[in-house]
């Protein structure tokens, strides 16, 4: 039985559960991480699924080239999936109309 595609909004989760990930791997950059969103460790791993959470986890890496170009080589991700997962991840707003 073959696997079905995964859709934008799935690959953009999984980029962003990578880039967790990295972070977390060094204790430098998690605690910065850690620091900048007033998250406490204890509960890293439940906000993890909450896609806005994952959003958060990529404008962190988007803001510092140096994380970013670190990641990509990790990873080995083009920057530009990153910011394309990110975009993905935008929340949709619908109008009200009546």
């Amino acid at each position: 039985m073959a696997k079905r595609p995964l859709d934008a909004r799935e690959t953009a989760e999984i980029v962003a559960i990578q880039a967790l990930s990295f972070i977390a791997a060094d204790g430098e950059r998690l605690g910065r991480f850690l620091a900048e969103t007033g998250i406490g460790p204890e509960t890293l791993r439940a906000a993890a699924k909450d896609p806005s959470f994952l959003a958060g986890v990529l404008d962190f890496l988007l803001r510092d080239d140096t994380l970013l170009q670190a990641f990509s080589e990790s990873s080995h991700l083009d920057a530009k999936i990153v910011s394309n997962a990110r975009q993905t991840l935008e929340p949709t707003w619908e109008r009200d109309v009546p």
